[in-house]
């Protein structure tokens, strides 16, 4: 197992009506800023929670944060801060308004141009407005770690950014804030958790066998829930499970002591910016073919994950170990599928033009060198997202 340094300083508060437990959790004399998305908040009685909790501690409220915050939109929020005198925010939404408000945290105390905190990826963050967060659409997992996606159109870039910083003080987990999403969200909810914890497992063995495990249970929960929840979609419980799952995916316990891939996010990330496509519907295209292409480098994991989450062994499967992984991929492909999300550029109306303009993308963020052996270059790329045509 590699070495590591391991600390989350996120206050969870998990459950039906814990939306009331924060005002204990923002001091008193706070100038709260609350920060949304498009007002699904207000449909399913979010806000009103939080108007009853907090009252007249709210002192200004900005909304219109998109499905993939942009910058130009979060510098308005900024702003915003600055001439109300915030100190502190309250995000209520899913990843993206969550994601967003760590950029306005850090960005509001930041000095220079916003946009270097994310071209250093938040190495020059020294600081950021303290915030808390109401976790409506469960993802991402950015309600329990220091990380953000942001999206600028007119570049055609989505970056991102980390920073010890930019931890939420505490997160709300209220599964029935979700019940009323929409399927695709759902959707995205199961698909996008499930590559989390393939990034940090599926990639070469380092003797860390309980992070193995973890990342295992994490995964054969959401296979066993996902499908549950689709067919019903009003139950706590499955929503439960599903909620804690996306949060547990990302908030870097799995990553610890183990090496980790992202290549597939990052390749994903530029079909979002070029193509608007929903980032879990860009990862359940770009997994599959990734795995196909890079098989022989993570032989030892797909084998060992094939055999604990999809039954694919010997036994079940004879032949050799390449029939048995292709075995491995087809099961996840089907997986993605069953819960909505297509695996094809194809489905997505993409064909081979898409290829050039994600690695022209690619090689303009000097995303050259991916992986967990880095070893994923352009060419690679090209190999991958033609093996997803």
């Amino acid at each position: 197992m590699n070495n590591f340094s391991y600390h989350n300083p996120t206050r969870i508060l998990f459950g039906d009506g814990q939306i009331a437990a924060i005002a204990a959790e923002i001091p008193e004399l706070a100038r709260i800023m609350l920060v949304y998305g498009g007002g699904s908040i207000k449909r399913n009685h979010v806000y009103e929670q939080i108007q009853e909790t907090l009252g007249e501690r709210i002192v200004s409220e900005f909304s219109g944060i998109e499905a993939n915050p942009e910058y130009s939109t979060l510098c308005k929020a900024v702003t915003q801060v600055k001439a109300d005198k915030i100190d502190f925010l309250l995000a209520a939404g899913g990843g993206s308004v969550i994601d967003g408000t760590k950029f306005i945290a850090a960005a509001a105390q930041f000095n220079g141009e916003p946009w270097d905190i994310l071209l250093q990826g938040g190495r020059n963050v020294t600081s950021a407005l303290p915030f808390g967060c109401i976790l409506t659409l469960p993802a991402t997992g950015s309600e329990m770690n220091a990380g953000s996606v942001v999206n600028r159109s007119e570049m055609k870039a989505k970056m991102s950014f980390g920073s010890e910083h930019c931890f939420p003080q505490f997160s709300v987990l209220d599964p029935t804030t979700t019940l009323t999403l929409p399927e695709r969200q759902l959707t995205n909810g199961i698909v996008d958790p499930f590559v989390h914890v393939i990034e940090q497992y599926l990639t070469y063995p380092v003797g860390a066998d309980l992070q193995d495990r973890l990342a295992e249970a994490v995964l054969q929960s959401i296979v066993e829930t996902g499908p549950k929840a689709l067919a019903d979609p009003q139950n706590y419980e499955l929503r439960a499970n599903l909620m804690w799952c996306a949060t547990m995916a990302l908030n870097g316990l799995l990553r610890n002591g183990v090496p980790q891939d992202w290549s597939t996010h990052m390749i994903g990330h530029e079909l979002t910016a070029l193509y608007g496509l929903d980032h879990a519907q860009t990862l359940a295209v770009v997994l599959p073919a990734n795995l196909r292409v890079r098989k022989d480098a993570k032989r030892e994991k797909l084998l060992q994950f094939g055999e604990r989450l999809w039954g694919v062994t010997e036994t079940s499967h004879p032949g050799s170990a390449d029939e048995r992984i292709e075995a491995i991929i087809v099961k996840t492909e089907e997986f993605f599928i069953a819960m909505g999300a297509p695996t094809r550029l194809a489905d997505y109306g993409l064909d081979e033009s898409a290829v050039d303009a994600v690695i022209k993308q690619l090689e303009q963020h000097n995303m050259v060198a991916l992986g967990e052996k880095k070893d994923v270059t352009l060419d690679v790329s090209r190999q991958i997202l033609m093996a997803a045509l």
